[in-house]
């Protein structure tokens, strides 16, 4: 899934570097759906040409997006009954994990996701939980402090198994939640626009609000859904910030690692 920011740029990388010996004829591609922009005032912010400028909604729009590009069912053409939906900025992430895939199987459950212990309290990561006798998964930018350190009994952070982006769906669950609608997320972000006089405004500091719905709140759908807890060095390596922590150079390093070991 790809943006319509990105989708030129993604797919002349992937031609360029020979789709990296996958057959081509084996990849699909499609992009994903947009939501508008806003000031602090609740106004739509303009391009330059002259449009309502939009961004990308979030990847809990890959639900819907597969469904509106043809992709779900040319999945239910060939048969296929399990998908694995993985994230881009993880480079440990096991594109098809069997394990996860088996215990989903054995627990009859329609949903499997993997997951890692928190680092510290302040780790910024979305973590699972129950909420009303649903999963649900609390993204850490609305977990309250208290709440994040909390200690359960056995000494371990009582929301501390980390959502990595790695879930397992059946065919029939990804088209369950692709008609149903999910919850926006507000970001608070720096985006340029076009003032009333025409002239391209570039802020310095954030100015609108994106809004996002994320693939997690999906699982609220559903009674339950089974977790595998993995090892940090060998499913987790994100790609987050530009430099120090969860950078490309950190996420380089615990890849070697892993394969060195």
């Amino acid at each position: 899934m790809t943006s319509k920011e990105n989708h030129e740029e993604t797919v002349a990388f992937l031609e360029k570097n020979n789709y990296f010996g996958y057959d081509k004829k084996s990849i699909t591609i499609f992009t994903q759906s947009e939501l508008p922009l806003v000031d602090t005032e609740g106004k739509f912010l303009i391009s330059k040409e002259n449009k309502i400028k939009e961004a990308s909604d979030g990847n809990g729009g890959t639900y819907a997006s597969l469904r509106k590009s043809g992709c779900l069912a040319e999945m239910k053409e060939k048969g296929i009954k399990w998908v694995f939906i993985g994230s881009v900025d993880n480079v440990l992430l096991k594109m098809v994990d069997l394990t996860l895939l088996g215990m989903a199987i054995k627990q009859e459950v329609q949903i499997a996701s993997k997951s890692v212990v928190k680092n510290n309290p302040d780790e910024r990561v979305g973590v699972f939980c129950k909420m009303n006798g649903h999963p649900k998964v609390i993204e850490y930018t609305e977990l309250p402090q208290e709440m994040a350190q909390e200690i359960d009994e056995d000494g371990e952070l009582k929301y501390g198994e980390s959502h990595i982006m790695c879930n397992l769906y059946t065919i029939d669950a990804i088209e369950k939640i692709s008609k149903e609608h999910l919850m926006y997320h507000s970001a608070f972000k720096k985006n340029t626009y076009v003032d009333e006089k025409g002239r391209e405004i570039i802020p310095k500091e954030p100015n609108s609000y994106k809004f996002e719905s994320f693939i997690f709140d999906a699982f609220e759908f559903f009674d339950d859904i089974a977790i595998l807890r993995g090892k940090r060095e060998d499913d987790f390596a994100p790609v987050k910030n530009r430099e120090g922590v969860d950078s490309p150079k950190t996420a380089k390093e615990l890849y070697e690692k892993f394969w060195n070991r």
